[in-house]
């Protein structure tokens, strides 16, 4: 799952980040509104950590930005703010936050509030977004970078495995055991990763090989 953190101080924006890279979140983290508004034109977070106290746009200015936008409204935001009066947080839950923690805060605690505000969240979830890889549940409609391709129903099924566990290594069995069920090889996997790659064009690098133990969706590799 994807978190978006908005912090302008470093030490705290590195903290929430180790922290939930430690949990086996991936993690993107900027520093102003501006990187963050063009990482929302790239991929679609499933929870937003956001300062109120930012450089340009501030967190409340964000906020109502995103409760405003179809595509965004319905993205988990938690702020986590040193602005820690009850009519702050008051003012921020009325603008639509899902929650509010005041700095300092517990990493623990920051960590379990994630998890909580996450549980479930894919299953609301129309859309899968990833890089230049959009999927739609409801239509079955895949488009990379814009341009929608075809999928047959396994590598759909294999696409959105991907989709929901990204930079998650998958082990091969297990995603024999989800996709195809017991009667299966490894070599009908790979011949779909194969294709599955193909189709997805210059986002096919994103399936990645772990040798001797099975693939990730990781744009970091």
């Amino acid at each position: 799952m994807l978190i978006y953190i908005v912090e302008d101080e470093e030490s705290i924006r590195e903290l929430e980040s180790y922290a939930l890279e430690k949990n086996d979140f991936e993690v993107m983290s900027f520093e102003n509104s501006v990187e963050f508004y063009k990482a929302l034109e790239i991929s679609l977070p499933d929870l937003i950590l956001l300062d109120i106290m930012l450089p340009g746009d501030d967190g409340l200015t964000i906020l109502k930005k995103l409760r405003d936008n179809a595509e965004h409204k319905n993205i988990p935001v938690i702020i986590i703010s040193a602005k820690d009066t009850e009519l702050d947080r008051v003012k921020g839950l009325d603008l639509g936050a899902d929650d509010y923690m005041c700095k300092p805060f517990g990493v623990m605690e920051m960590v379990s509030r994630v998890k909580a505000r996450l549980r479930g969240v894919f299953e609301q979830k129309d859309h899968l977004k990833y890089m230049g890889i959009t999927i739609s549940e409801k239509t079955r409609e895949v488009t990379v970078n814009g341009e929608q391709i075809e999928l047959t129903y396994k590598e759909f099924e294999l696409l959105k495995l991907f989709m929901y566990n990204p930079k998650i290594v998958l082990k091969r069995d297990i995603i024999l055991d989800k996709i195809w069920g017991r009667d299966s090889t490894g070599r009908t996997l790979d011949v779909h990763i194969r294709t599955l790659r193909a189709k997805l064009g210059e986002c096919g690098r994103y399936i990645v090989t772990v040798r001797n133990v099975g693939y990730k969706l990781d744009k970091d590799e």
